[in-house]
């Protein structure tokens, strides 16, 4: 009853405030607006923009958990998708001033890209955003006799350890107020767990307070697959 609750209420919120958002980006474009107004109305928008995150975070959990069993097993390119995310990562105003890529396989993955993306973007969101603009974030893709394995490391604030066990869970929060200030959800974490679940893969995560954090997704040998091309080299 709960979830379906969180899916119905997400769900008609979503129109509300795309109007709201609509309007509020016409009033930022007025020549006319009085410049008194004119911080008012960013704040709104932000906060805006907060909102509707939170409703497709809400969405997407809840589709997830909805679906249950084994996601598809779709053809999906890992080093692809990541360099496209790497590209997001770099195009941002506030970010890291490095965030590299190393693909070490040229394996694909058997799985659903929409949620892999969902997977892998919200790792390196978090990375970027809680990784000062003198750090870096380092992304890995690799496979071997265990199976494939995408890692996101940076040199961040870090966890403190007594924090580890609980990041996976719905709106939990290291730093309430500095995840506020930073536009977060508090479900990407979620949406990972839920989704790593569909694809047979789990979530390592190591970090030290003020040195950074270090998230892994490893995904079993049978869901990584050639490609086309190696098998026939072979």
């Amino acid at each position: 009853m709960r979830k379906d609750f969180v899916a119905n209420a997400s769900h008609e919120l979503r129109s509300p405030l795309t109007v709201i958002s609509g309007y509020l980006d016409s009033l930022a474009d007025e020549p006319a607006l009085d410049p008194a107004w004119q911080q008012p109305v960013q704040e709104m928008r932000r906060q805006s923009d907060r909102m509707r995150g939170i409703v497709q975070d809400l969405l997407e959990l809840s589709r997830l958990e909805a679906q249950g069993g084994e996601a598809e097993r779709a053809l999906v390119d890992v080093g692809g998708m990541l360099a496209l995310i790497r590209k997001d990562a770099l195009a941002r105003p506030e970010r890291p001033s490095i965030v590299s890529l190393q693909l070490d396989s040229d394996d694909l993955l058997l799985g659903s890209e929409t949620e892999l993306h969902s997977i892998f973007a919200n790792l390196v969101s978090n990375a970027v955003k809680y990784t000062p603009a003198a750090g870096r974030v380092d992304i890995r893709w690799w496979t071997d006799e265990q199976g494939g394995h995408v890692e996101v490391r940076d040199t961040g604030i870090g966890i403190p350890p007594e924090h580890l066990p609980r990041l996976t869970e719905r709106f939990y929060r290291v730093d309430a107020g500095r995840s506020r200030k930073l536009g977060g959800s508090g479900l990407g974490l979620a949406i990972v767990k839920h989704a790593l679940q569909r694809h047979d893969g789990r979530l390592e995560v190591h970090s030290v307070e003020g040195q950074g954090s270090t998230f892994a997704c490893h995904f079993p040998p049978e869901r990584v697959a050639p490609r086309a091309g190696d098998v026939a080299a072979s």
